[in-house]
């Protein structure tokens, strides 16, 4: 167990290039402990499952989509208690350890808006060719998948092999993701990694996708508002599933 204190970003970089994640017992935790899961959840980005349902609802933009407008924003919606999650696991040293890494290039958020409302999203650590997904949240139905949705499409065009999830839900499940144990899940990691031609950690202020995956491959789709349209991610995800 770490803390109380701050989290380094590049501790943090060389943590998650080893499988090693962290996570606090409550919101208003003092400090935070490193997990490393026997069985990890992953979301092949060539297996995303899209549902008839969810394809109408990506490609009516019943949510505008941005990535990397409102990161305190998301990542403080993930870590806010709700009905169905009385208590998370995102403490002030993990918001914290998260937005300086935004600001240095390697964290990233998606956001879904209704108007000008954020409903949704998630965020997550971008290394190499690896994306770590640390939480995604929903304030209408669907925002979380749409936002998910998005994510795969966006790895998919940006050269990306690694969708890590931590652990399984059936919310996941329900999407494509699949549990793997320890073994396999460091030798996809060790493959996506392998293109930064060096340690994750060894450098915390070069953006992680230097070498790697193009996290911003799809902007060139993008609106005037910054969204990419749903047609577009629809496409880009009928040729995974």
């Amino acid at each position: 167990m770490t803390g109380p204190g701050t989290l380094d970003p590049g501790l943090l970089l060389g943590a998650y290039s080893v499988g090693v994640f962290p996570m606090a017992d409550s919101r208003d935790a003092a400090s935070i402990y490193w997990v490393e899961p026997r069985r990890r959840a992953i979301l092949p980005l060539d297996g995303f499952h899209l549902s008839r349902s969810l394809r109408r609802v990506i490609v009516a933009d019943r949510f505008r989509v941005t990535v990397d407008r409102a990161f305190g924003h998301v990542i403080a919606l993930c870590a806010e208690s709700a009905d169905d999650r009385p208590e998370t696991w995102i403490n002030a040293m993990i918001e914290d350890a998260f937005v300086r890494l935004h600001a240095l290039g390697h964290a990233h958020s998606v956001e879904c808006w209704d108007g000008d409302r954020l409903v949704g999203g998630l965020y997550g650590l971008a290394v190499g060719r690896a994306f770590f997904g640390e939480s995604m949240v929903s304030r209408a139905p669907n925002a979380s998948k749409v936002a998910i949705a998005s994510l795969v499409a966006r790895l998919h065009a940006g050269g990306y092999s690694l969708l890590d999830c931590q652990f399984m839900t059936a919310h996941l499940a329900s999407l494509g993701a699949q549990e793997i144990d320890r073994a396999d899940y460091m030798a996809l990691l060790g493959a996506a990694l392998s293109s930064t031609g060096s340690s994750a950690a060894s450098s915390s202020t070069a953006p992680a996708e230097a070498g790697g995956g193009d996290f911003f491959a799809l902007d060139g789709e993008a609106g005037a508002d910054g969204a990419v349209p749903g047609k577009v991610v629809a496409q880009l995800l009928g040729q995974t599933s």
